[in-house]
């Protein structure tokens, strides 16, 4: 597929600019024939600054002016589509908004995740103001994405992309033991907790340690996709990005290794982001690209998976472009690969 058969660029705009992967997302904007980036805000309140004032490493490539945002706005904007890399509640205000104005919206909070309204009290700490949306929203797990997309799309959280892009082959195999809980062990570099300053999140007081036990907000969203209940621990670790997940599942008696690679092989062949690693994943390896490397090692009837991704590309703005690609009939990985149209 050429670009010169392609129709007008798709007119876009990045709310949330300012943070790491709202940054991201113009840059793939930016990078994509297919896109133009037409907008970058940030939260109202900011004085107007050129992103690369904000992001030097991004001087002389992406020249547009991070704005202060206000609902004012939406009656003016002439864009197709809005990603929103926005708090879960500020994006669940503004997406009807933009969605009433025949702007598609992709959006990489939680907010449209989980199907069920009822777990957002528990796991988000508010109570969904449009339910009536969650049936609405589209999931964009992409390798995994067998239906149309929507106006709506609900970009996977990094953390369940890292688990269950691991997982699901051999579930969906029906390889693993019926009364089996996954256990997940994933660490996360620092950038999964966003650009504010925090003490936690220093890298001066950072060293390795676990969270969120059992009420991780990512815990459901997992279970969701699987299927399944989980036990989920994640971790904070001393690098700024990537995740590596350690997944760990019982296989029902007498699953061979080659049932388990030809599970694998049927689910990714045709999957141009997922690597097979001969040796358990590094997230340097990963970090900066769009891919997810996958690694399995069996004993047994006990099967361990490694999957590792950069939480801020794969596991938030690449996934998001790739959703985008798809919704306007372009090239799954245009903008993502150098020499990617095809």
């Amino acid at each position: 597929m050429s670009l010169d058969n392609q129709h007008i660029k798709i007119r876009s705009a990045v709310l949330g600019a300012a943070g790491y992967s709202g940054a991201e997302l113009c840059a793939l904007l930016t990078a994509n024939p297919y896109f133009e980036l037409c907008y970058a805000f940030a939260s109202a309140g900011r004085e107007p600054e050129p992103f690369a004032s904000l992001y030097p490493r991004f001087q002389q490539q992406i020249d547009i002016l991070v704005e202060p945002w206000s609902d004012n706005l939406i009656e003016k904007l002439d864009i197709d589509a809005a990603f929103l890399a926005l708090p879960h509640e500020a994006s669940e205000e503004i997406a009807p908004k933009l969605l009433a104005k025949g702007i598609k919206v992709f959006d990489l909070s939680g907010a449209f995740r989980l199907k069920q309204p009822e777990l957002y009290p528990q796991y988000y700490g508010y109570a969904h103001q449009h339910p009536e949306l969650l049936a609405q929203a589209v999931y964009s797990l992409m390798e995994w994405q067998t239906g149309p997309l929507g106006d709506l799309v609900s970009v996977p959280g990094c953390y369940p992309t890292a688990c269950s892009l691991a997982l699901l082959p051999v579930l969906k195999a029906h390889l693993v033991a019926d009364d089996c809980i996954p256990v997940i062990s994933a660490t996360s570099g620092v950038s999964g907790a966003g650009r504010k300053a925090s003490l936690s999140t220093s890298f001066c007081e950072v060293g390795l340690n676990a969270y969120g036990f059992f009420k991780h907000r990512h815990r459901p969203e997992i279970e969701q996709n699987l299927g399944r209940k989980v036990v989920f621990t994640p971790h904070l670790g001393n690098f700024k990005r990537g995740i590596l997940a350690t997944c760990v599942v019982n296989l029902k008696a007498g699953v061979t290794p080659e049932q388990v690679t030809e599970a694998f092989t049927a689910a990714y062949q045709h999957k141009p982001l997922i690597r097979f690693s001969s040796k358990s994943p590094n997230v340097a390896d990963v970090a900066g690209t769009p891919f997810c490397d996958l690694f399995w090692q069996q004993d047994g009837e006990q099967l361990v998976i490694m999957s590792a991704i950069d939480n801020l590309l794969k596991g938030a703005a690449a996934q998001a472009m790739q959703a985008a690609n798809v919704r306007f009939a372009k090239p799954e990985i245009a903008g993502l690969l150098p020499g990617a149209l095809v």
